[in-house]
């Protein structure tokens, strides 16, 4: 059955049936063979790691990764070879970077371990030889019995066997699968629903035969064999007989139910998808600039090696007489010796590859974390939450989004149900939650106390009737109280859909209140508090396709059909009413309410339709539907009634800037299209001038998948001249047509190309009635495209953590919905709204700081090696360091790291306000465009011009004989040490003029540094270590510091090598000057007050250019 896992929606593969031997009782003879098949058990896995593999494959994992593998090798050639500096110069660093990564993933994978635990050890109820066993979740097995309590969830999937209620039914919330809320009715074989007690459930004797498991949460089939009497039946069994594993029973004290599907084979983690390691795209341009950085420091290695031995081969230059050779030397093959140097010249040039760097990156991205969980503007007062972030790695990722996927239900809206409005006679009566309903109809007619019209009585009443609402006597449900505290009932009501709730509540509101279903008679309080009843005789149950649902009650003698539903599908039916005058509101789930008096002939005719369908076993839907439309014709319209499912506050808003950042919204949702098409006008998805692209089931079938799909392409693709708005609605059923793999029809391959073509074309796309995993199938699709966009997904149900899983950034809004999507995702956040500055600030700033510190740590490395290059030139190619030791470690460790690790923490170049207010910069940095080619290559270029104008700058100045006071010549640590300051102190003001937000805190660390790095040296050069044995620093840091050259040169190489980045800076902002500038020229991000004075007044400076010049100086003075 691996095959099946696979397939998805609407491919209709009967892979080989499994057979269930319910209670594993054998089948009486002669039936058919018993073969007892082998299933898994119930444990559920999750996790990544066990103990065993822990350390092996975390190993695995981490030397995946370029820069850790390089280290490693540069590190056992320190230990092989002699080389000029020491293995703990870069095995110290290497093993600090493994451990502490190590360490977090271990955390990470230890506590999905104890959620897996907690769920396999949960008790269950288990029934065996009549008498109900507590066994732990994971030992369930396919066949036994299990009997679950009302609010317990099911530990596996489940066929109904049979419930505590009498007519075999159970109600049941799916709200951790499919996200909705509302509670469901399903049935129990009918065979078997009488069976109540332990005993009588152990005494069933029946096989079931289904499909093999598939991660369609809709779609089931098989059939039940009943061995009871002599003749053995045959029952099918559908979706409405399965409980799924995660939902969990409602409003029934218990049911019995054989277990079908188990552990990793229930539908609910078929699918989920495996968490695989996100990787974001900064890390990419991370490798491609090490894979370059690798090739110019093989390349250095390969020429000096080569020009070592062009440079031996005269006899004069060969070791001198003082430095001779041991004969063991002198044996060796010239290749081995070859090799040798070379990688002697790999271990001295080796810094250039910084591994400070992928340290310094992490705890950025784990100490910037925090930034969001601290964010006081994404705290939710009313749930008490933070926003949570689960996976650093992925930070910057944030800057970079250009597809948002999210989910409606939960997460657009609130996901409650409010009664709005109704509108009866043309007379529109409002009222809100705990408000009197008021009547607002126009014109002078209005009426101020309600005196109720025949007409509108039987309106109420039928809204009080037409309806499957339970009633619950009890306080809570949920945790939450839905008592209606009037003195009058404490009872509330549950149903399948919220809007039928919110209409019977709003009935309440307006004095005709719905008491209960007893023996079949519907029971009503009127206005005057007397009780109405009415005999239930037939429930036309809705279905997506009618679009209506209705009811045949008796009352006093008469029978009436009352009818509610969509008004598409009610308005064709009705032969009198005032039509006109109810028209739909406009984000509002708007239903009509008709009815049709029916005589007793009628109904007759109307029982013998309804049982004859009813019986079928071969196409009962089909022949069902064709009965209801034969009954619900010739209808009275009544009214009509407006609820609301409200939308999240501020959801219109972040979605409009959303787009403005250049990001284009998808919404994926299992809902139906009307109402997703609701939400999505009312939350500016689709705006007013939008034109709307169908590709449903419903056009489908009026002609084929091909030509819809041509069609739509030519109108996407003729139009965009006059660019007009489209917005593109698209069903489930559809959406695996055209992803279906190519069966009889060659073009299919193609049509996944159409479609893409025609979303890219589309501002904004709906896709509705869809299972879990086709809406990672669809982020899976865009991810996949030409421009390999990056995704971001967004939703607060388990069926929302597949699509979380896939996209490359996952965010889980804490809702209504359990935690599950919250715990999958990268971040999670207490509300819709909190996405907005999550990606336009959060985001934004990432992004420019982790590109900035990248960019930055490999041109400080340039400036640092290119001079220890450039001297093997002057000292024969012996692999001589031009820096003491001291320096070759601390460079990257102290001297300069904490300055960038800071800058990269809290560099703000545009006031967080002016990236709330204005989305479009969001657009400077999409594409990854802080981290092209270009700019890497100004970076490095920058670097070899600093190296060279520190190098040969102190060079020539060194040929002066009088560059001491007392005629001493100076030696060559001398001369590295002189590098070396100017080394440090270029690339700190380097980062000092890059800064736009000065705070006290980087001014100490800039100034601080540099002052550490002159105490260390005066230290380190004045003091002779015991530990040491060379003492080749003594003194040398003071006696450079004596010389009045000495300091001048260092003054003037610094000026020499910064000039050309601030020329740079000036001439691009007066030339070209990218989106934010402008901003930053009018407001700078909390200048210092001190630097205010600096600023010029705009009007008194005439040439815009200048003024350009003197804002940039000022900043940087």
């Amino acid at each position: 059955n691996g095959r099946l896992t696979l397939n998805c929606v609407g491919e209709e593969d009967w892979v080989d049936s499994r057979t269930i031997y319910i209670g594993h009782k054998q089948p009486p003879p002669g039936t058919e063979a018993f073969i007892q098949q082998r299933f898994p058990d119930n444990r559920i896995v999750s996790s990544k790691y066990t103990f065993w593999n822990f350390i092996p494959k975390n190993m695995f994992e981490q030397f995946r990764r370029v820069a850790n593998f390089y280290f490693l090798i540069i590190f056992l050639v320190q230990l092989i070879i002699d080389t000029p500096t020491s293995p703990i110069t870069s095995g110290l660093p290497l093993f600090f970077v493994i451990t502490v990564t190590a360490i977090k993933q271990g955390y990470e994978d230890w506590l999905r371990h104890k959620a897996d635990n907690a769920v396999n050890q949960c008790p269950v109820h288990v029934v065996q030889h009549g008498k109900v066993v507590r066994k732990q979740s994971r030992k369930i097995r396919v066949g036994d019995i299990v009997c679950v309590k009302e609010n317990e969830s099911f530990p596996c999937d489940l066929i109904l066997l049979s419930s505590s209620r009498d007519e075999g039914t159970c109600y049941v919330t799916t709200a951790s699968l499919d996200g909705e809320s509302s509670h469901k009715t399903y049935f129990a074989v009918q065979d078997t629903k009488a069976y109540n007690t332990e005993k009588e459930v152990d005494s069933i004797h029946a096989t079931i035969e289904c499909e093999q498991p598939q991660p369609d949460l809709y779609k089931f089939v098989g059939r039940i064999n009943i061995y009871m009497d002599n003749e053995p039946v045959a029952r099918p069994l559908g979706s409405e007989n399965l409980l799924l594993r995660g939902a969990t029973l409602k409003n029934t004290e218990y049911i019995y139910a054989v277990a079908i599907y188990t552990g990793m084979e229930t539908k609910m983690a078929l699918n989920y998808q495996s968490k695989s390691q996100k990787r974001s795209a900064v890390e990419k341009s991370m490798n491609a600039y090490l894979v370059v950085y690798l090739c110019i420091l093989i390349s250095k290695a390969l020429i000096n090696t080569v020009l070592k031995y062009v440079w031996q081969a005269d006899p004069n230059r060969d070791e001198p007489w003082y430095n001779q050779r041991t004969e063991t030397e002198r044996q060796r093959h010239v290749l081995i010796r070859a090799f040798t140097d070379f990688l002697a010249f790999m271990v001295l040039f080796n810094y250039i590859i910084p591994v400070s760097m992928y340290v310094t990156v992490e705890m950025q991205k784990f100490l910037g974390s925090y930034f969001i969980m601290w964010d006081d503007e994404m705290l939710d007062e009313e749930l008490g939450e933070r926003a949570v972030v689960n996976t650093s790695d992925l930070n910057e990722e944030l800057g970079q989004v250009e597809y948002v996927f999210t989910d409606k239900t939960g997460t657009l809206t609130e996901n409650n149900m409010e009664f709005i409005e109704c509108c009866v006679d043309g007379h529109v009566m409002r009222g809100a939650a705990g408000m009197d309903m008021i009547d607002t109809s126009p014109g002078p007619e209005a009426r101020v106390s309600i005196a109720c019209s025949e007409h509108e009585e039987l309106f109420f009443r039928a809204l009080c009737l037409c309806h499957t609402v339970q009633v619950k006597e009890e306080e809570t449900v949920d945790g939450i109280k839905h008592g209606i505290h009037q003195g009058k009932s404490t009872s509330f009501y549950i149903s399948s859909s919220p809007d039928e709730v919110a209409l019977v509540e709003g009935m309440k509101r307006l004095g005709f209140t719905y008491l209960r279903l007893k023996d079949s008679h519907m029971e009503i309080l009127n206005r005057e508090d007397e009780i109405e009843r009415f005999e239930l005789l037939e429930v036309l149950t809705f279905d997506s396709v009618r679009r209506r649902m209705s009811v045949i009650v008796r009352a006093t003698g008469e029978l009436f059909l009352f009818c509610k539903g969509a008004d598409s599908s009610i308005f064709p039916r009705i032969i009198s009413g005032k039509v006109d005058q109810v028209r739909a509101r406009e984000g509002l789930r708007t239903l009509c309410v008709a009815y049709r008096p029916l005589s007793p002939e009628q109904y007759e005719e109307v029982c013998h339709l309804l049982s004859g369908a009813k019986l079928a076993l071969q196409d009962r839907d089909k022949r069902l539907a064709e009965a209801y439309e034969l009954i619900e014709k010739d209808l009275i319209l009544l009214g009509a009634t407006a609820v609301e499912d409200r939308l999240q506050e501020k959801a219109a808003d972040t979605i409009e800037s959303l787009h403005k950042a250049g990001m284009k919204v998808w919404v994926l949702t299992g809902d139906k299209m009307e109402t997703a098409a609701a939400t999505c006008y009312a939350s500016k998805l689709f705006r007013r001038n939008t034109q709307i692209l169908e590709l449903t089931t419903k056009r489908t079938e009026e002609q084929s998948l091909h030509d819809v799909l041509f069609d739509l392409s030519r109108t996407v693709l003729s139009l965009s001249a006059d660019y007009a708005d489209y917005g593109l609605i698209i069903d489930g059923a559809t959406l695996s047509a055209v992803l279906r793999p190519g069966q009889e029809d060659s073009n299919s391959g193609s049509y996944k190309e159409i479609f893409l073509e025609i979303c890219r074309n589309c501002s904004a796309v709906l896709c509705c009635r869809m299972a879990p995993l086709q809406k990672a199938q669809i982020v899976k699709l865009i991810k996949a495209s030409k421009e390999h966009p990056i995704t971001l997904a967004v939703g607060d149900g388990a069926n929302d953590v597949s699509m979380i899983l896939e996209a490359h950034v996952g965010i889980g809004i804490m809702g209504k919905e359990g935690r599950q999507a919250a715990r999958n995702s990268d971040y999670a956040i207490p509300k819709f709204k909190h996405l907005k500055k999550m990606l336009l600030v959060h985001g934004h700033y990432y992004y420019i700081r982790i590109s900035e510190l990248v960019q930055y740590f490999f041109y400080k490395n340039v400036c640092f090696i290119f001079p220890q290059f450039l001297y093997q030139f002057f000292c024969g190619f012996s692999q001589q360091p031009l820096y003491d030791t001291a320096y070759l470690t601390l460079y990257n460790i102290s001297f300069t790291s904490l300055p960038i690790l800071l800058y990269s923490l809290i560099e703000q170049h545009i006031n967080m306000d002016i990236l709330k207010k204005d989305p479009s910069l969001y657009k400077d940095i999409a594409k990854n465009s802080l981290l092209r080619w270009p700019i890497f290559i100004y970076w490095t270029i920058l670097g070899v011009y600093d190296a060279i104008v520190m190098f040969f700058g102190a060079y020539f100045l060194f040929d002066n004989t009088t560059f001491t006071s007392n005629g001493q010549m100076f030696g060559n640590w001398t001369f590295g040490t002189l590098v070396f300051t100017v080394l440090v102190f270029t690339v700190t003001f380097k980062l000092a003029l890059d800064t736009h937000y000065w705070t006290w805190i980087n001014h100490f660390v800039i100034w601080g540094s540099l002052i550490f790095f002159v105490v260390f040296s005066l230290l380190w050069g004045g003091i002779i270590w015991p530990f040491l044995n060379y003492q080749r620093m003594y003194y040398v840091f003071m006696q450079m510091l004596s010389s009045g050259p000495a300091w001048l040169s260092i003054i003037l190489l610094i000026t020499a090598g910064l000039l050309p980045d601030v020329v740079k800076k000036v001439i691009w902002r007066a030339l070209w000057p990218t989106t934010t500038e402008p901003s930053v020229g009018t407001l700078p991000p909390s200048p210092p007050p001190s630097l205010c004075c600096l600023r010029p007044p705009a009007e008194s400076v005439s040439n815009p250019a200048l003024l350009e010049v003197t804002l940039c100086l000022s900043r940087h003075l």
